[in-house]
């Protein structure tokens, strides 16, 4: 009974200590402190990162004068997946010694990805990025169902990026029948360049990709994909911080959502010739 009661005050003591101590410092005082915020983006990835330009890094450069911070801005190379890249570039670090950043930009607001990252806090909307499709003029609408708008892709060739959403959705969609028209690129990019030169009927990814590399040339049709076998066709473009960090979470998002409305973010959007769809979560 004593060694109980000895156990009971021990704790309670311990507990008084503990509340008696100042709290830590939140991320966002040390990083003041510090005299920048450590921003990732992803390297190659444009239009929005790629050597120290693109629409993640000026928004990145936004944020920190919103909150009167300077901005560091640095560049990380793509892992595996997105569990990966979040361990690299958020709450752990690249095992060849790169150190994590504060706030990761071009993070997928995902209930699912937030729930197998319990290290990191996914936060602030700031793009609704959508699947869409570069077609020749003569190739009609893609709407409607399955059947009906990609038909045509029996007969014509159709460009995607390899291991990508819409890479996955063309091979298996009326039974796999598109297969031997879908030819795969390394980049969206690269498969725009072969619709130009004539070789493609279409290419099919993200809009923002698409209109990078489509840039004005007009003997195009970009439209967003619409059909119910799609069962993702658009998904919320956000950040991440390291879990413990809600203070600067709650901060950095303030400091977007003033961005967003008095027009900050579209205006670097239209900038680089990429529609902006403010996402509405």
């Amino acid at each position: 009974m004593k060694t109980d009661r000895r156990r009971f005050l021990l704790a309670a003591g311990a507990a008084a200590l503990a509340a008696s101590l100042p709290a830590r410092a939140d991320g966002l005082a040390e990083i003041r402190q510090r005299g920048s915020l450590r921003v990732a983006v992803y390297n190659g990835f444009v239009p929005w990162s790629d050597k120290g330009n693109g629409i993640d890094v000026e928004l990145a450069q936004a944020l920190g004068k919103q909150l009167g911070i300077a901005t560091q801005v640095v560049g990380y190379n793509a892992d595996e997946d997105m569990d990966d890249d979040l361990r690299n570039m958020v709450w752990k670090g690249h095992y060849l010694g790169q150190q994590p950043s504060d706030v990761m930009m071009h993070v997928p607001v995902d209930s699912y990805l937030q729930g197998k990252n319990e290290k990191v806090k996914i936060f602030g909307p700031y793009h609704l990025e959508t699947i869409a499709v570069a077609r020749i003029q003569r190739i009609g609408s893609i709407r409607g169902s399955a059947a009906t708008a990609l038909e045509v892709f029996t007969r014509e060739k159709i460009g995607v990026e390899g291991r990508s959403l819409a890479d996955a959705f063309l091979l298996g969609v009326l039974n796999g029948r598109l297969r031997e028209n879908v030819v795969h690129f390394n980049s969206v990019a690269a498969a725009v360049e072969k619709l130009k030169a004539g070789d493609l009927a279409a290419v099919m990814g993200p809009r923002s990709e698409i209109e990078q590399a489509l840039g004005k040339d007009n003997r195009f049709v970009i439209e967003v994909v619409q059909m119910p076998e799609l069962k993702i066709n658009s998904w919320p473009i956000g950040m991440a911080v390291k879990a413990e960090e809600t203070a600067l979470a709650d901060t950095v998002g303030e400091a977007l959502r003033v961005l967003q409305k008095n027009g900050t973010v579209a205006s670097i959007f239209a900038r680089h010739g990429i529609t902006y769809v403010q996402p509405t979560l």
